[in-house]
């Protein structure tokens, strides 16, 4: 009857903790009466006793390691389940190694998923992003950087939970108890004797006072300069150092461009869902003015000068962090279009902080923009390892001759900075004249006159 009650609780053992635990329960109470009643007879055969207390140890044996084996399986999955996930500073492009933490986005037991940012990286040239690249969501464990630390690529960022999920919020504080009610007043107490006061201490000397615009007085603040402000600060004077930079002028009659903006503005914008600016036709006109001047589009290296047969030009974008120049790849063979809808890419990358090494790597002749803010004449700086820029300016109208009378015009004042140890006086003018021509009259770049 022992054995047949063993044999029932053993069948009820399931494979989950729960299911264990009320099997066991089962088996108590069956084997506790059959047990008492089988040993407490007269026994005939000793060796009947014994091999019952042999099974009744067997069984529980076999009941214990069953039950860490079960323990054991649900320690495996709950860890497999909350694993941790390393996150550690990414490749930054080619060239840069380390960087500066600009800002820490998440703090332990945040939640967070897949391409969650948890810092950012500011380089000297670009800002990178620190992201959750793991499959699931989780709770951030530790962040072992903080703002101005200096990393490198490989180290370790943060810590992530994989599976977890974050703690409950805290229960609302409990509401103050009452004040306690106030005082009852005490009973008058007699009014002191007032003695006359006696005659007045004598007045201190006057203390030193620092003069109102002393340079101690004066509010100011001291902010460290971001890598990338420095870096750029760097290789514009490295430019001025180098080159030998010249500066050459003109002036541009922007009708034509005004008229053709303003009579395919709407339909421009209708087929190509983007705007029609003015951007584009100096890109236009410079990338067709280089392969006429290819001097500008050279770069002095060695003792070797190095003729590029590519137009890579950059657009300098003014961001909070500095100044970046993404690089519109072959621009000899873009449209108005393709031109307009790229700048418009890059610009928003470089505000929003994305922009990436390889969207600025390159660039073989620039164009800075100034007019956007109201310059009206400037001499832009060279960006190395280019050899010219060109600078725009803002559009005023003024009185201008236009064959022998005086009419207004919309100008614009243009400015090429040069290398003067590579291009020529002749060859700097050419080419600023050659973009007049083509601004002046887009349908040049039609018949490629």
């Amino acid at each position: 009857m022992a054995l047949r009650a063993l044999r029932r609780a053993a069948g009820q053992l399931g494979s989950s903790v729960a299911q264990a635990q009320r099997a066991a329960g089962v088996a108590a109470s069956e084997l506790g009466p059959c047990c008492a009643d089988l040993l407490s007879r007269p026994s005939t055969s000793s060796p009947s006793n014994s091999h019952v207390l042999e099974e009744l140890a067997s069984f529980k044996s076999a009941s214990r390691f069953r039950g860490m084996a079960v323990h054991m399986r649900g320690l495996h999955s709950s860890a497999a389940s909350q694993a941790a996930y390393e996150v550690s500073v990414p490749p930054m492009g080619e060239s840069i190694t380390e960087g500066t933490i600009a800002a820490v986005l998440k703090k332990p037991g945040d939640a967070i998923k897949e391409d969650d940012i948890i810092a950012q990286i500011e380089t000297d040239k670009v800002t990178i992003d620190v992201k959750y690249t793991g499959k699931g969501s989780g709770v951030v464990q530790q962040v072992l950087v903080k703002p101005s630390d200096l990393v490198k690529v490989g180290q370790q960022v943060a810590v992530v939970d994989v599976g977890a999920t974050p703690a409950a919020a805290p229960a609302a504080a409990a509401a103050p108890p009452p004040p306690p009610p106030p005082p009852k007043p005490a009973a008058e107490a007699p009014k002191p004797i007032t003695v006359a006061p006696g005659p007045a201490p004598p007045k201190p000397a006057k203390e030193m006072v620092a003069h109102p615009y002393s340079p101690t007085t004066r509010p100011e603040r001291r902010v460290k300069m971001t890598r990338l402000r420095m870096r750029v600060a760097e290789r514009l004077k490295g430019a001025q150092n180098t080159y030998a930079m010249l500066s050459t002028f003109n002036e541009i009659d922007m009708t034509a461009a005004i008229e053709l903006r303003t009579a395919y503005k709407d339909i421009f914008l209708e087929k190509h869902n983007v705007k029609l600016g003015f951007m584009s036709v100096f890109v236009k006109a410079a990338a067709y003015a280089l392969q006429e001047v290819p001097a500008v589009n050279a770069v002095i290296d060695g003792d070797e000068i190095v003729f590029r047969d590519f137009y890579d030009i950059s657009i300098a974008v003014a961001t909070p962090k500095g100044l970046v120049v993404p690089v519109l790849r072959s621009a000899d063979e873009l449209s108005f279009a393709d031109v307009e809808k790229t700048m418009n890419a890059l610009g928003k990358k470089a505000r929003d902080g994305t922009i990436g090494m390889d969207d600025m790597a390159g660039g073989t002749f620039t164009i800075s923009n100034g007019g956007v803010y109201g310059s009206l004449l400037s001499t832009p700086i060279i960006n190395p390892p280019q050899s010219a820029i060109l600078g725009m300016h803002a559009i005023v109208d003024r009185p201008v001759a236009v064959k022998g009378k005086v009419e207004i015009r919309p100008m614009m004042n243009v400015a090429l900075t040069y290398d003067h140890r590579l291009i020529d006086g002749r060859e700097a003018v050419t080419f600023l004249r050659r973009i007049k021509d083509v601004v002046e009259d887009p349908r040049r770049l039609l018949l490629d006159v």
